[in-house]
């Protein structure tokens, strides 16, 4: 288990927003890194809250020639321990737009098949 628990806030522009509390009785100072595809792509920014609590604030800038056509997963992690504090993933691109769409109807139409054979089967057996 990590040291660390890193809730989002929320992603806007191309920033990671969010906050990271320790888990227990940690000493050590958070080293967090935004990772994708297994590159790392920098460290964030972590200052401390100014809540007063002891937690800090998550800052990290979502660099442009990292968004590409398709779907991209960046995980942020303990760069202490390796590991994953938190992921997120983005879609991107128009031809993927209708492939998530036809897999979705796809998805529904086999679901439906699934409870006709269901309710068939629920009806033969005896009870």
């Amino acid at each position: 288990m990590s040291e660390f628990i890193l809730t989002r806030r929320e992603i806007r522009n191309g920033v990671y927003r969010g906050v990271l509390k320790p888990n227990g009785r940690t000493r050590s100072e958070p080293v967090l890194e935004l990772r994708l595809l297994d590159t790392s792509l920098g460290a964030l920014t972590i200052s401390p809250s100014k809540d007063g609590a002891k937690s800090w604030d998550v800052v990290a800038n979502i660099p442009a020639d990292a968004i590409n056509e398709g779907v991209r997963t960046f995980v942020i992690r303990d760069a202490k321990s390796a590991e994953t504090l938190d992921s997120f993933a983005l879609i991107a691109g128009v031809a993927l737009d209708g492939d998530l769409r036809a897999e979705i109807a796809l998805l529904r139409a086999e679901l439906d098949l699934l409870k006709q054979a269901f309710r068939l089967h629920c009806a033969k057996t005896p009870a």
